[in-house]
């Protein structure tokens, strides 16, 4: 039996799909060419096999995802995963928050952030930069309408140039769009034989 996961962890659990995901083996020729640009460009996952059932979106997608997270220039790595992150957070997506924590501490060779952000929350206590990053990431979650002049300043006194802003705008509403597919396509699971 799978128990659904609630609470925010590093640890990445299991995305449990509610549709039947296509079976790689007998995916039709046009799911093929979907399929053949993945996000981050690794392993076709059950996510974007259940994807696939929609092919002309998923053949946009794959791309604007690595576009988004991987280009180069702009907002570092690391930093874009905090944006996504901050998404995630509000918008409760235990999932995503889990990949995105996980790639941070990865890229910053650090858990810090991400054990105070799980921790204590949105009230974490974090550095200039990471804490402009993540509360303009929250507030556009929240509310676009809610990040405001006193956000973008923030952002600049803490050094981000306007392609950076740029970078974190898209990523953190990129996984406002992702958080909530994921939501209503399946759960975040941990499975009895991992708790053995």
């Amino acid at each position: 039996m799978n128990k659904v996961v609630t609470k925010f962890t590093r640890n990445v659990p299991h995305w449990q799909p509610r549709v039947t995901p296509v079976d790689l083996a007998e995916a039709t020729e046009d799911q093929l060419e979907a399929l053949s640009v993945t996000p981050s460009n690794t392993k076709v996952s059950e996510y974007v096999l259940t994807l696939a059932h929609d092919v002309e979106s998923l053949k946009v997608r794959s791309p604007l995802f690595n576009g988004i997270m991987y280009d180069s220039g702009g907002l570092s790595r690391a930093e874009r995963e905090l944006g996504a992150l901050g998404a995630s957070m509000v918008n409760h997506c235990i999932y995503c928050a889990a990949v995105h924590a996980m790639r941070h501490a990865q890229l910053e060779k650090s858990t810090e952030v991400t054990d105070r952000l799980f921790r204590d929350g949105a009230r974490a206590e974090l550095g200039a930069r990471d804490r402009a990053i993540f509360d303009f990431a929250r507030a556009l979650s929240e509310c676009p309408s809610e990040a405001g002049p006193e956000h973008m300043d923030a952002l600049r006194a803490a050094g981000l140039d306007e392609a950076e802003i740029l970078d974190l705008i898209l990523s953190a509403s990129l996984f406002g769009w992702a958080n909530r597919l994921m939501h209503v396509l399946g759960d975040p699971v941990k499975t009895e034989s991992a708790e053995a």
